[in-house]
């Protein structure tokens, strides 16, 4: 089995090459394209670096796929969650407007937010808000790099407040079935994939 120091090391030089390609005009559509498959590595990489429960943690990224694709359906075609919104080409296979991998990033996001504030050993009700606040921080960040990607745009132009209501709202429940599944844990590959991705996407924006 791959050891947590090695899937950080890969992680780590996927994210800076990564970062790097984006960040070169000449390289730039080159790299976004290959942003699903990034995202595919990071869910393999803590399917991959899970200590324990591993059959119920699947059960859960599972669980967060069906939850995350079914939001943002509703949101694409209804505008009822996030606000008006749809998703450009940089994400991959979409599924009735919805990039597939989109499943996978909130499966991503709630694990390694968890991990990030379950080293605070914490009540457990407050690590879920503090994750599910530590989710909305990261899109924050995320959504004037993901409109420049073509990952996402919104119809109106501005990013709605709205949005980042409703991201709580996921987000809190997200978190709220990751800790009655009894799943968070300190994990470093997941805590250290959670600042990669801040860390990334913080450079894209200039």
């Amino acid at each position: 089995m791959i050891s947590e120091r090695w899937i950080r090391l890969i992680l780590l030089i996927l994210y800076i090459v990564g970062a790097v390609g984006m960040l070169m005009p000449s390289t730039r559509t080159w790299f976004v394209e290959l942003s699903a498959l990034n995202l595919a590595i990071s869910f393999l990489a803590l399917i991959a670096s899970r200590k324990t429960k591993a059959t119920t943690f699947f059960m859960f990224l599972t669980i967060a796929f069906v939850i995350g694709i079914t939001v943002e359906l509703i949101g694409v075609h209804t505008s009822y969650l996030f606000g008006s919104y749809y998703y450009g080409e940089g994400l991959g296979w979409k599924w009735y407007g919805v990039p597939l991998v989109i499943g996978l990033n909130w499966g991503i996001l709630t694990v390694t937010s968890s991990a990030v504030i379950h080293r605070l050993q914490l009540n457990k009700h407050v690590e879920v808000i503090l994750a599910s606040i530590l989710m909305v921080i990261f899109d924050y960040i995320l959504e004037p790099v993901a409109i420049k990607l073509d990952y996402w745009h919104w119809t109106e132009g501005e990013i709605p407040i709205y949005n980042f209501i409703c991201w709580l709202g996921v987000s809190y429940l997200l978190q709220l079935i990751y800790q009655r599944m009894r799943l968070a844990e300190a994990n470093k590959v997941a805590e250290s994939l959670f600042l990669m991705m801040f860390i990334f996407f913080t450079l894209l924006t200039f």
